[in-house]
């Protein structure tokens, strides 16, 4: 009876496993394959679909390590949470916490950008300046999906997913199909060195993956569901990265899918398709890349009311403005805003994912401390870890010494969120070291 009463009463959660992975499938996708396909082509040429694979095997080790530590410690501060158990809550959670929470806001106006595009292409004649207004507005209405709530997210979400996974997959079948196997020819493949280079590239495409650890506060029984999600939602998006990279690249020529960019898939789907083909693709663009910034959104809720809640970000990222909008979503979206109207993102395509690098490996590190308690086999934390560094070394001598600007970006950032945690922490400290009765709002 007690089991009953304690079922019955016990709150419902919004959240399946499906929906989970939905989620990261959701901010994967739009991320990826429509944003990067162009940019990846231009270092690895048509051999593109191997840098998916192992950007996807890179991403599935930590996975595998996110699983682990998900499965022990769920909470809503997700792989934060995770790095905090490892290092505890001084100045490297902080900095990674801040590094996190700045990437999510480039990862949003980067799609949100590529939606932009897209749509003034359909009803604007390419006109940038609706462009930066479509790019806007679409913040907007997820951020205001996200304050209705996580189910709304996930019901959304949901059928964005499915919409994108059934075109693209179409899209795969009838490329694939009718390719022309001599514009994959390994003979055509560059050296190995850049193919790996263009793997940090392809491994943005894989962000999302990191979002699913925040859902661990929707899910009935995160310690066995969150795991599931996880690789359920890489598995989909590894397959789809290969099996799009395949059609493209064997229907069009490396040099075309670089030219074309960010439209690549829709010129790839006209000469099977036609022009029905060419918009069909346009608006999964569309779907896409709307699915992509809704997901990047919404981590920023959980995690920095967690982070207000354990003294790494100021107590008002806890707060709610009206009672209904959380301060921490707000500001991601104003910050997305504003690197939509301030800066050429494309230039800066790969800072993302040099930054979501160093963060994963941190994560990864921590998990050292752990592993004991999370039951991780170490050898293959060990991989995990020496993978995903080994991308960034070899990204960073062979990529970023060419593009000082996204150097310098990176530089900025990482500057910014030492900044921003001394700063903070300084102040924490010296509020927390003032008598209680000297305090703001002491009696």
């Amino acid at each position: 009876m007690t089991g009953e009463r304690a079922t019955a009463e016990a709150p419902r959660k919004p959240m399946t496993v499906l929906q989970a992975s939905f989620i990261g499938v959701g901010a994967m996708v739009g991320a990826g394959i429509f944003a990067l396909l162009g940019a990846a082509g231009a270092v690895a040429g048509s051999a593109v679909w191997l840098s998916f694979l192992i950007a996807g095997a890179i991403a599935a080790l930590q996975g595998y390590s996110f699983a682990k530590l998900g499965a022990t410690f769920p909470s809503s501060g997700g792989m934060l949470t995770y790095l905090a158990k490892g290092f505890g809550e001084g100045h490297i959670t902080g900095l990674v916490s801040w590094l996190f929470y700045m990437t999510g806001a480039i990862v949003a106006a980067m799609v949100a950008s590529s939606f932009g595009g897209y749509a003034s292409a359909v009803v604007a004649d390419d006109d940038p300046t609706w462009a930066v207004v479509f790019a806007i507005a679409l913040v907007l209405v997820m951020t205001a999906l996200n304050v209705v709530g996580s189910a709304a997210v996930a019901r959304v979400q949901a059928v964005i997913v499915n919409v994108v996974l059934a075109i693209l997959a179409l899209f795969a079948i009838v490329t694939i199909a009718n390719w022309d196997p001599s514009l994959l020819d390994p003979r055509g493949y560059p050296e190995v060195r850049y193919i790996v280079s263009s793997v940090a590239l392809t491994f943005f495409a894989f962000l999302g993956f990191g979002v699913i650890t925040f859902t661990a506060k929707d899910l009935p029984q995160p310690a066995r569901q969150l795991p599931r999600a996880m690789y359920l939602a890489l598995a989909i998006a590894t397959t789809i990265y290969v099996a799009v990279a395949l059609g493209v690249f064997g229907t069009l020529t490396a040099d075309q899918v670089v030219e074309y960019g960010a439209t690549a898939l829709a010129e790839a789907a006209k000469p099977t398709l036609g022009q029905a083909g060419y918009v069909l693709m346009v608006i999964t663009a569309l779907f896409s890349t709307a699915g992509a910034v809704n997901a990047s959104l919404y981590p920023s809720t959980g995690m920095t009311r967690h982070l207000a809640e354990v003294g790494q970000f100021p107590g008002a990222f806890g707060r709610q403005i009206g009672g209904r909008a959380p301060v921490g979503l707000v500001i991601m979206a104003l910050l997305t805003i504003l690197m939509i109207v301030a800066l050429d993102l494309n230039s800066i395509a790969s800072l993302g994912s040099a930054v979501a690098l160093l963060i994963f490996s941190t994560v990864t590190a921590s998990h050292f401390k752990t592993y004991r308690q999370t039951g991780a086999n170490l050898i293959v934390l060990v991989v995990a870890l020496l993978a995903t560094l080994g991308t960034f070394v070899v990204f960073t001598t062979t990529t970023l010494v060419n593009e000082p600007r996204t150097a310098i970006a990176l530089v900025i950032i990482l500057v910014a969120a030492f900044v921003l945690d001394f700063v903070w922490k300084r102040v924490r400290d010296r509020r927390d070291a003032r008598p209680a009765s000297n305090r703001p709002g002491s009696p």
